[in-house]
């Protein structure tokens, strides 16, 4: 019964969206789970047609839909969705997702319903995974996903999806880094070339767990894929799960085209592995973060407290925080007694639930 629930929540979700897109022509992110599962929805811009019929360009981010998920081994860390995702498999998805065309295509035509050409499953145009780890990369999920669907993945992530033999294109995500800062050049085939995908990484981090996925897009009918003109700029959703350090966003204002942060999704919560180190580095540092590349909205992800066993588990330490808390932490370190700080007043601070969506304008 909650499954069902959760299924028509995004049914609702995926329609008030379109239905608020029609008008827009702007970007849809729908949140299928409570942790870091995304759907991001970019509409076809003005000149650019889709090889499938579709109206948006699907991109899938880190689906975990149902299941257990275990890292090492199921004794050292076994986890599990406390909030049941929205979908519990990817057909139903894709169910959702063909729904949600239909309402589009016939409420944005004035053609018979029965003479608008209709797209045909499967309905995700691409899979987007950030890390090896199977909270990220989870394998029951991503083999309910067509094997022609291309896959961008990590290094390490896509050397392991290789290894199941089901997916026909993978692609390693490349880093974004000062020796090319043209967004464009990280638009690889099969993306559309108003699409491009890369990595930022911290040099320090070995295993790249404080890292983030840029996901750049031009939308504007105007767009050559050439020049430095402003119609060539990008726009970006930053993808970082576990938090990426403020330092290592700032590349990004140098960017030539321009690119312009639509939404940084980055946690809320500190996790901790004991006194070790910290896992998910949590709104103090996601603020920071924030003011360099100036997002229009902080969205959180990775916060779900999931359930689970193993050894590994009494060593985590998880705390809840929000935007207040980590301004009264930064007020106490700089003595500044203001309840607010200006730069954070254009910024929406979001934290999307299961199968809630989110029209990027």
């Amino acid at each position: 019964m909650a499954s069902e629930e959760a299924s028509h929540q995004l049914q609702q979700e995926l329609h008030d969206s379109v239905i608020r897109a029609m008008g827009t022509h702007r970007p849809i992110l729908t949140h299928l789970n409570a942790d870091t599962s995304w759907l991001l929805q970019l509409p076809y811009p003005d000149g650019s047609s889709s090889p499938s019929g579709g109206l948006f360009y699907n991109i899938l981010i880190d689906p975990w839909l149902s299941g257990l998920q275990s890292d090492f081994a199921s004794w050292f860390s076994t986890q599990w969705h406390a909030i049941p995702s929205t979908v519990q498999t990817i057909a139903e998805l894709d169910e959702r997702l063909d729904n949600a065309e239909d309402l589009y295509a016939v409420q944005g035509s004035s053609e018979p319903k029965d003479d608008l050409k209709k797209r045909r499953p499967p309905f995700i145009d691409l899979v987007v995974i950030s890390h090896e780890f199977t909270d990220h990369m989870h394998q029951p999920t991503l083999l309910e996903i067509d094997r022609d669907i291309p896959v961008f993945a990590t290094q390490k992530a896509a050397y392991s999806i290789r290894s199941w033999n089901h997916f026909t294109s993978i692609s390693v995500v490349g880093h974004f880094s000062e020796k090319d800062l043209d967004w464009r050049h990280t638009s690889i085939k099969p993306l559309p070339d108003w699409i491009g995908i890369a990595r930022l990484v911290t040099s320090w981090d070995a295993m790249h767990l404080h890292s983030a996925i840029l996901l750049t897009f031009n939308l504007d009918p105007k767009y050559k894929q050439q020049g430095t003109g402003d119609e060539d700029y990008a726009e970006a959703i930053i993808y970082t799960p576990h938090g990426i350090l403020a330092e290592d966003l700032r590349l990004l204002s140098q960017a030539v085209p321009t690119i312009r942060t639509m939404a940084l999704l980055h946690d809320y919560n500190e996790v901790d592995l004991s006194i070790l180190t910290r896992l998910n580095l949590g709104i103090h540092n996601g603020l920071k973060a924030q003011r360099v590349c100036k997002a229009k909205y902080y969205i959180g992800t990775h916060d779900e407290a999931k359930e689970g066993k193993g050894i590994l588990l009494p060593f985590l330490r998880r705390k809840e925080l929000t935007v207040e808390d980590a301004l009264r932490k930064e007020q106490g370190e700089n003595g500044n007694a203001a309840n607010h700080f200006p730069h954070e007043e254009d910024t929406k601070f979001l934290a999307l639930a299961s199968g809630e969506s989110l029209l990027l304008e």
